[in-house]
């Protein structure tokens, strides 16, 4: 009565072997298997050393992921100081720029050296050296100025709706490094205009 008839039971539908279209290209994993991996995951150390252990592994990974950023500019793995859009728009900004404050450490050291090795032979040499420290303190405040009011405006238009809390101290602190030093890398070119 309720029986199927022996026509129903043979009209399977034969596999697709490439799958439908817009399918995830694997089969979807039982139950058992699933609960297996998701276990896998949460599954506790048996002691402390093999807890230590997967935490060293864990902070490696991280850490590698991290500096792989910092060479590439991948967003997801910066650290959280320089991490969104705006703070690579900065980045980008600087970048981009040549500025009086990235050679003004290897300047002043420079300038002290010749001021400390022959101000006894040269008397003159003394006030020569405090005129060109006062000379490139000033020009130091000047880029300072006009670096965080160009960025201030750029990122106004750019990111209107955006905070830009502290991106200021953010862009100058990164003038301050050499260029080659920049971590995370330059991605533009001197000149190039910020994307």
């Amino acid at each position: 009565m309720f029986r199927r008839t022996k026509s129903e039971t043979d009209t399977t539908v034969p596999a697709d072997p490439q799958g439908k279209p817009g399918g995830k290209g694997r089969p979807t994993p039982s139950r058992r298997e699933a609960e297996a991996a998701r276990k896998a995951t949460f599954k506790k150390p048996r002691n402390r050393k093999e807890a230590s252990a997967l935490r060293r592994e864990k902070v490696r990974t991280e850490r590698s992921k991290m500096q792989a950023a910092m060479q590439t500019g991948d967003d997801r793995y910066l650290p959280a100081q320089d991490k969104g859009p705006v703070r690579r728009f900065a980045r980008d900004y600087v970048d981009a720029r040549y500025s009086v404050m990235e050679f003004a450490l290897p300047v002043l050291l420079v300038v002290s050296l010749v001021g400390v090795v022959f101000s006894p032979q040269y008397p003159w040499l003394a006030g020569l050296v405090n005129l060109l420290f006062l000379a490139m303190i000033l020009l130091i405040g000047a880029d300072w100025f006009l670096l965080t009011a160009g960025l201030r405006k750029a990122i106004g238009v750019k990111f209107p709706n955006e905070s830009s809390k502290g991106i200021s101290f953010y862009a100058v602190r990164r003038t301050m490094q050499m260029r080659r030093w920049r971590l995370p890398k330059p991605m533009v070119k001197r000149g190039e205009k910020p994307v």
